[in-house]
């Protein structure tokens, strides 16, 4: 099983300054992937106190969700679109969501140092402190973290174990049929409430003292697919019952809808978590932010209608 990886300082080269916008202004932020799991919750978050622009490819699913914000629609690989964006941007909040396009860090970078940003947050996974993860997820990672350090821009890093929010795709067959069905049911993880990963990356954004840093954020205590399983029952107060996937039951519903480069990753991230390497837990959210983590009970009760 993999350490507890606490913040620490990583410092590359001599970063500059960190956003405070100009004085008796609210900085502005550029916040990509706004309409994800942790984007959405970062723009809610960051209405109060700083003016916000969401970079989305679809903005009627930005209305759908009532992001507070100015909307940019951008795709990553359209420079031009992504400058606009970043206009007089003070501060980004970097997050790509497909392996098969690495340039997508990259050109979010270019642009934010083109408009004159400072400081950049970029959301990234866990997995990439194994030194024996080396699947297409965990490169990927890696690699955008790197192109962050070398971006001339102050920056932090946010890596977030697997977010509470994906036992969303449960969510349909505990409807229809009361079932759970998941590969590497007794594998426990350190799951982290995505409204968690949100507010740490809103003080990384708009205060002092996180340049330079990288921050391992997980959830209060370790579950298993077949845990979580049980708190769900408890919580709708009805029977649920767990069904374990074969690996090759898994791949055929990855291989559904992702590329088979990432079906893979994610085969490999599941044996992973059932070596244990995915059940340390950190303690960051509560230093970062002075709240305790959320446990996944509590995010199952304020997502119950879901299921």
């Amino acid at each position: 099983m993999d350490r507890a990886v606490e913040p620490v300082a990583e410092p590359v080269g001599e970063p500059v300054a960190e956003p405070v916008g100009e004085p008796g202004e609210r900085p502005r932020i550029v916040v990509t992937g706004a309409t994800g799991a942790v984007g959405r919750h970062v723009a809610r978050l960051l209405a109060p106190v700083a003016r916000t622009r969401l970079v989305v490819r679809d903005p009627a699913r930005a209305a759908d969700l009532r992001l507070p914000g100015e909307v940019a629609v951008a795709d990553y690989r359209d420079a031009p679109a992504l400058e606009r964006a970043m206009a007089g941007a003070d501060a980004v909040f970097v997050v790509t969501a497909d392996p098969m396009r690495p340039a997508d860090d990259e050109n979010i970078l270019a642009a934010a140092r083109s408009a004159g940003a400072r400081h950049a947050v970029r959301l990234s996974w866990l997995a990439v402190a194994d030194p024996g993860a080396d699947d297409l997820i965990a490169r990927w990672n890696r690699n955008g973290e790197r192109l962050l350090h070398a971006s001339g821009l102050s920056w932090t890093v946010l890596r977030m174990r697997t977010p509470m929010s994906n036992a969303l795709s449960w969510a349909p067959s505990v409807r229809a049929e009361g079932v759970v069905r998941a590969l590497g049911g007794t594998a426990r993880t350190a799951c982290v409430d995505p409204r968690d990963v949100a507010a740490v990356a809103v003080r990384a954004l708009t205060e002092p003292g996180h340049a330079g840093r990288t921050y391992a954020l997980t959830g209060p205590e370790p579950l298993s697919a077949r845990d979580q399983t049980r708190v769900l029952s408890r919580v709708l107060n009805r029977p649920l019952r767990f069904e374990e996937l074969t690996a090759e039951q898994a791949l055929r519903r990855w291989r559904a809808r992702l590329p088979e480069p990432v079906a893979q990753a994610l085969l490999e991230a599941a044996r992973r978590r059932g070596a244990g390497e995915a059940a340390a837990v950190a303690h960051t959210v509560a230093e970062v932010t002075g709240e305790p983590a959320t446990p996944f009970e509590t995010w199952a009760k304020e997502h119950a209608e879901h299921f």
